[in-house]
């Protein structure tokens, strides 16, 4: 899956994706991290409009890259609703375009399930460490295989979009939360943390829609 393969489904869908997800449905999440984190260069992959910097638009050093030029021209325009700035780049998170150890943290959220090959997904864990300074870390969300409307699917599923005329097929790769570690662990991380949405109250986690990990750079 190259970047010319991809970026069309999300440059059609990005009109859309920016005014249906205005705003970031992890705003606790990354709320706490922002103040966990505290200040330092912070890394979005797969960063969108732009909805994720937020909770970090005054403290950090914001970076972030996109695989839909489409997707950053909104960032552009979301970034002047806000007032704050990011520097932006088109680009595959599985080729990073960035030195070893450039940054003290990373997002991304919502991406990494939109690889479509496990060497792939193996390839963009293994260029997060690599651009990560030593003790820094990263927070990742995906989709969970094991929420109840998936739970009985293939582990591959494709996602309807629908714009005006027209419907928009998403690739997405469905996690288990020991599937999502065992990556991370294996491109070098130590996790800290592999937990549901906070607006998930079941006992049990495994049923989650989202998987949230945050993970070290030892």
């Amino acid at each position: 899956m190259s970047i010319y393969q991809t970026s069309p489904t999300f440059d059609r869908i990005a009109a859309g994706w920016y005014g249906f997800r205005h705003r970031t449905i992890f705003k606790t999440e990354l709320d706490s991290l922002a103040r966990r984190w505290e200040k330092g260069k912070l890394l979005n992959l797969g960063c969108g409009h732009g909805a994720d910097f937020l909770p970090f638009k005054d403290s950090f050093d914001l970076t972030g890259i996109d695989i839909s030029s489409e997707m950053l021209k909104f960032a552009e325009k979301f970034m002047r609703k806000h007032g704050f700035q990011a520097d932006l780049k088109q680009a595959d998170m599985r080729l990073i375009p960035y030195r070893d150890a450039s940054f003290d943290f990373e997002l991304a959220v919502a991406s990494l399930h939109h690889i479509d090959d496990k060497p792939g997904r193996e390839k963009a864990a293994r260029e997060m460490f690599r651009v990560l300074k030593p003790g820094g870390e990263a927070f990742i969300t995906v989709w969970n295989a094991f929420q109840p409307r998936f739970i009985f699917r293939n582990r591959d599923v494709h996602i309807p979009w629908r714009a005006k005329d027209e419907v928009i097929e998403r690739f997405y790769h469905l996690f288990s939360y020991r599937e999502l570690e065992k990556l991370f662990e294996s491109a070098g991380f130590r996790i800290i943390s592999s937990r549901p949405e906070s607006t998930y109250h079941l006992p049990v986690k495994y049923f989650s829609r989202n998987i949230c990990l945050l993970v070290q750079k030892p």
